[in-house]
């Protein structure tokens, strides 16, 4: 049984499965039969589709786009607090922890007003403020970003992926106001490149649960060469040490 700490860790990508990745499914869905619904309507032919399934889409992007989000701040807590409580970060730079802190109340509370906000203007400025925080947390020290490489990195496609759902949520009512249709062809290439991102994102996130160790293992596993890919290991009870390769 994992204790509390790889408990938390796993909760990410528990969500991720569990409620994520089905609403991917179901939005993906509903996405195609509005499509294919409009594309009959406007050939003349009537069609099965029931005319609610435009509506469903629409109900479900918007619970998937504020799951994206709100996994995107569930996966990027745990690594941050933990840096900080393992540092000491609170008695070394409490206004840092405080920041902190009012940056996670501020995304949150940026995208609740996202949701509620029905001006042009305002969901602009609420969807900015919820893509800079999580911009802002994503570079706190604790959080692993694979910096060198970037491009099939976990945390670099999770961030795009997240801006996207928040832009979908900004333009959501123009989709539906623009008569030139250019909006929601946005919004289709947009998404369609968003489900690429999230399939990435469980390729990516399947091979760094491989590779995070649990946390009574870290003192160990960090003290190995990942470039030569050695470790350090027993010989003997005695506890010397020798160089083994994978």
């Amino acid at each position: 049984m994992v204790d509390l700490l790889d408990a938390w860790r796993l909760l990410h990508p528990a969500i991720a499965v569990t409620f994520i990745f089905p609403l991917i499914g179901i939005v993906a869905n509903f996405a195609w039969q509005t499509r294919q619904r409009r594309l009959q309507a406007k050939g003349g032919d009537k069609s099965k589709i029931p005319p609610t399934v435009g509506v469903e889409h629409n109900k479900f992007g918007k619970w998937l786009a504020g799951g994206v989000v709100g996994l995107a701040l569930v996966g990027l807590a745990r690594p941050i607090f933990y840096h900080v409580a393992t540092n000491q970060v609170w008695s070394k730079n409490p206004f840092q922890v405080i920041f902190i802190a009012l940056i996670f109340g501020a995304t949150i509370a940026s995208l609740v007003f996202l949701y509620r906000a029905k001006q042009k203007l305002w969901r602009g400025v609420f969807a900015t403020l919820t893509g800079m925080g999580l911009v802002i947390l994503g570079f706190q020290e604790g959080v692993f970003r694979r910096d060198n490489e970037w491009f099939v990195s976990h945390f670099y496609i999770g961030l795009t992926a997240a801006m996207l759902m928040i832009f979908s949520l900004a333009i959501m009512q123009d989709i539906y106001q623009d008569r030139s249709h250019r909006w929601r062809i946005v919004h289709a290439i947009l998404n369609s490149i968003a489900l690429l991102l999230f399939i990435g994102q469980g390729m990516t996130g399947t091979r760094d649960l491989l590779e995070i160790p649990l946390h009574w293992q870290e003192p160990f596993i960090y003290k190995c060469d990942f470039n030569q890919k050695t470790c350090s290991t027993p010989t003997s009870m005695t506890g010397e040490w020798r160089i083994a390769k994978e």
